[in-house]
Formats: structure tokens, sequence, C-alpha cells
């Protein structure tokens, strides 16, 4: 499996949404039960902000993958993990420097 390697900015975030099963019943009260073994899978949110032949380099990564081809990363910190990119935004800052925010979705394959 490839590995994504390149840093991210300082900016990024990490979201985790517990995948849950609610029952809802009369007067407000609710039940909970977590579905599956892998419950809490993780989201970051990342900037790459790098003269434009890097980015190039990154945006091809994801353009390859398609959002289909999942890819190893590791946020520095974290363990490892097996994620997908199904959405990126390029955007041109100034000559020679372009920015690249990406979602990675952790998933269990």
């Amino acid at each position: 499996m490839l590995a994504f390697t390149w840093r991210a900015t300082y900016d990024a975030s990490r979201v985790i949404t517990p995948t849950v099963k609610v029952i809802k019943f009369g007067d407000g009260y609710e039940q909970r039960q977590g579905t599956g073994i892998n419950r809490q899978p993780r989201k970051y949110s990342l900037t790459f902000k790098r003269i434009t032949s890097e980015i190039d380099a990154i945006d091809a990564f994801l353009i390859a993958r398609g959002s289909i081809e999942a890819f190893n990363y590791t946020h520095p910190g974290h363990p490892i993990g097996v994620f997908v990119c199904r959405e990126w935004t390029r955007t041109d800052v100034a000559r020679g420097i372009d920015s690249l925010s990406a979602t990675f979705e952790e998933v269990f394959e």
C-alpha cells in the first residue's frame, strides 16, 4: 500500500465521530450502542502550503487514488492508519506558491 509522506501545516485538525446506533423512545429517552469493531474512525482536515511543484506532486498523488484507492498516513503523534481522500481544494497563493486543503478519512479494509 502506498504511503502519503508529505507533512501538513500546523493548523491541521482532527475530528472523531464514533459510529453509534441510537434508538429513541418516548419522553426523550434514548439508548445508544456502538456499531462494529472500529467505532472511532479519524478524520483529518489538512492544509499544505508549498512551492507549486510540491503541490503538483500532492495533487497528482490524490488524483491517482481517485477517492477509491486507500493509502497509509501517519499524522504526527498518532498511529499509522489507512485513509482515503474524497475531496481536496487547490489554491494559487502567490507566484510559485500554492496551497492544497484536503480531508483524510480513516477506513478499515
